[in-house]
């Protein structure tokens, strides 16, 4: 089980799970790297690699500097030392107008770590719609592109003029709010209606990794271990099982408005990157999807799946035009914000304890919230919204606790919060222990008995 020491380590990280923003949960390495990263093609001259955290929500006057840590090893060079020289260009334009313009990347070094950074001229970091841009790092074998689609789909910052602020001051730990109703749980164990668990002498226990809820509250449960999917109608009191051929690991789902089941895969096999399946209701197979680059989500928008990949840290559609994606569509259409099932998208950043969201529609800012805390705060979970508020879940934490910490913000503020147990004995899918659906909060949750979902109702049906 995570402990307090491990959500400490994970403070400085800027978060990459929602995409919504930097948002970089606890867990995130399981099935993806923390930072953004982008790696050469194997070659047998040179190994580069640059990694870039995108700062996407910033406030006005606020300085910008992009910063790429970067490693380059030439093949056959052991010594660490003995780093090949590399070099770059920064692309800037302000976002969905004119030409790029050229930046040169100036090398320096942070706890002994090499970065090519630039600032960006005050006058297009003053962009009211914000700023693209990518990089072009290269040595003297190869050159590499961050993110990987370049100019086609450059990272994205955007500028919040005048955000609500939500100020939470100290926020008292061990007030939670109980749930309004159990709507599934399975013991551990190997029994038809049972839920598998993975456990290793070094490892925290891993198991019930994903879930996801439809709109007709049904609940849906991955049993990685076992190969199946747990299925719970409304009020209903045992599960469904619904075979599925994946490979029984740690992996992400979600369930589309036709019912099709996506199971996004942790491991690849040989030489290729992991797969994001997708099947029917029953199981049936129905097609497979190689990501791009490194998946650490997968989420349903208005126009299909999207996955989160590492190391661009954007957001690729899956289905294009009703097939599916190849690698380069993949890449040519990564966006940095989320896309959303109800249209428009989110996006979401976290500087220490404060935490910027910002909802769009067409591309362009609607609502922007910048909530700050004196209270430690970590991951976020979820940041969506219900009618006209947004509902935003983070965890906060001491030295000796922590828990999930729920916000319905509305245009003035802050309109409710509570807090709810984490729950979180077994590892699961990073940053999917939470659902809104049908103006209730579902939370995956797990005990050394078991794992379950619970229903929090955050409106009067």
């Amino acid at each position: 089980m995570r402990r307090l020491s491990s959500i400490r380590s994970a403070r400085p990280v800027a978060l990459a799970g929602l995409s919504c923003g930097a948002v970089v949960g606890i867990a995130a390495a399981l099935l993806a790297g923390s930072a953004t990263a982008q790696q050469a093609d194997a070659s047998p001259q040179a190994v580069l690699e640059a990694t870039h955290n995108p700062p996407l929500l910033t406030l006005p006057g606020e300085p910008l500097e992009l910063s790429y840590d970067v490693y380059c090893a030439t093949a056959g060079v052991e010594d660490p030392e003995e780093s090949c020289g590399v070099s770059g260009s920064l692309f800037v334009r302000p976002a969905g107008r004119g030409t790029f313009r050229e930046l040169p990347l100036g090398e320096t070094s942070s706890n002994g770590l090499r970065k090519l950074a630039a600032g960006v001229p005050d006058d297009l970091a003053a962009s009211r719609d914000g700023i693209e841009y990518y990089a072009s790092i290269g040595s003297a074998d190869t050159t590499i592109a961050v993110p990987a689609g370049g100019a086609t789909a450059p990272d994205r910052t955007r500028q919040l003029a005048g955000p609500v602020e939500v100020p939470l001051g100290a926020h008292v730990l061990g007030q939670l709010r109980g749930r309004s109703a159990r709507v599934a749980a399975a013991r551990w164990g190997d029994g038809p209606t049972d839920v598998g668990l993975e456990q290793d002498r070094d490892l925290a226990a891993i198991g019930a990794t994903a879930f996801d809820v439809d709109r007709a509250d049904t609940v849906y449960v991955l049993d990685e271990a076992h190969r199946r999917m747990l299925r719970w109608s409304k009020g209903g009191s045992a599960p469904s099982r619904v075979p599925l051929s994946i490979d029984g690991r740690l992996a992400d789902m979600a369930v589309a408005g036709d019912g099709s089941i996506y199971v996004l895969e942790s491991m690849a096999p040989a030489g290729r990157h992991p797969l994001l399946r997708r099947f029917d209701e029953n199981g049936r197979d129905l097609d497979v999807v190689e990501t791009a680059e490194r998946p650490s989500q997968i989420r349903v928008g208005a126009d299909g799946p999207f996955v989160l990949e590492q190391p661009s840290n954007q957001w690729m559609p899956a289905v294009l035009d009703g097939q599916p994606a190849s690698s380069a569509q993949q890449r040519a259409h990564g966006r940095s914000a989320r896309p959303l099932r109800s249209g428009g998208e989110v996006v979401v950043r976290r500087l220490g304890d404060e935490i910027r969201v910002a909802l769009l529609r067409d591309g362009a800012l609607r609502r922007a919230w910048r909530i700050t805390s004196t209270t430690p705060l970590a991951e976020v979970q979820l940041a969506e919204p219900m009618g006209q508020r947004l509902v935003l879940v983070v965890r906060a934490y001491s030295d000796t606790t922590d828990e999930f910490l729920v916000l319905l913000l509305d245009r003035k503020g802050l309109a409710e919060s509570f807090s709810v147990d984490p729950a979180d004995w077994a590892e699961s899918a990073p940053l999917g222990r939470f659902r809104l659906v049908n103006g209730s909060l579902f939370q995956l949750g797990s005990t050394a008995s078991g794992a379950f979902v619970d229903r929090f109702d955050l409106e009067v049906h």
